[in-house]
């Protein structure tokens, strides 16, 4: 197998459109590769400065897990930290997670954020919504956001070997019309999402919730998604 480290976007765009297959950190698919074969030209963005960014608002998708850290949001910073074990976290990048992952344990967190990606392509560079990320699978070259007012992060203690443990995550965002509520669970591999205006009181807004995709989720789900709202009710009121 060769394998190319582009560093620059139009030498990336060239390793696709001669069908490099992109591997982020290879945690997923080394297993895969062992036991059916490695392709004939693989590519990592490692070397790419536009797929390695760290910044407030944004996160390339070759980033590896372990850097993730308090520029970012709480509810992505703890989402990345509770992967797999250490040495996961220190190979698998926010790409393979969201795009190669079955797990996607960052996904909850980009949707509550309204995280907009990056994707690289061998015509070019273009932005597209998370729904496509999940159907499609592109290279993801970065997310992008805007910092909410509010974020919270719950994963629930699961069983080992069991089904994928249960996450909560939550935000608010400030908009011209008021303040936004986005929750999204990961219920198994499923994960359901809903967005409501929010105001003060939990309750409505918890009654908006069960009018969205999430009135499918699990009643362990809503008792998380209740204790969520008082504590980012608490966090707007001391900003």
């Amino acid at each position: 197998m060769l394998l190319r480290l582009p560093t620059s976007v139009q030498e990336a765009q060239e390793c696709l459109a001669e069908g490099a297959v992109p591997i982020g950190g290879a945690t997923l698919v080394w297993a895969t590769w062992q036991r059916d074969g490695f392709p004939e030209l693989a590519m990592s963005l490692s070397k790419l400065p536009e797929a390695n960014l760290l910044e407030p608002e944004r996160v390339g998708g070759a980033v590896v897990l372990h850097r993730i850290d308090g520029r970012v949001p709480d509810v992505l910073r703890l989402a990345a930290g509770g992967v797999g074990t250490g040495a996961v976290r220190r190979a698998a990048t926010v790409g393979g997670n969201i795009v190669g992952s079955t797990l996607r344990c960052l996904l909850p967190a980009a949707l509550v954020l309204d995280a907009r990606a990056t994707v690289l392509e061998p015509e070019g560079v273009r932005e597209t919504d998370l729904a496509e990320i999940v159907a499609k699978r592109p290279v993801l070259l970065a997310l992008s956001w805007r910092t909410p007012v509010a974020c919270a992060y719950r994963k629930l203690p699961a069983e080992a070997g069991g089904p994928p443990p249960l996450v909560v995550a939550a935000a608010v965002h400030a908009e011209h019309g008021g303040d936004t509520l986005r929750i999204a669970v990961r219920d198994g591999y499923d994960v359901l999402s809903g967005v409501v205006p929010y105001g003060d009181g939990a309750e409505d807004a918890l009654g908006a919730l069960r009018a969205t995709d999430l009135g499918d989720a699990p009643p362990e789900a809503w008792h998380t998604v209740r204790a969520q709202l008082d504590e980012l009710n608490a966090s707007r009121s001391a900003s």
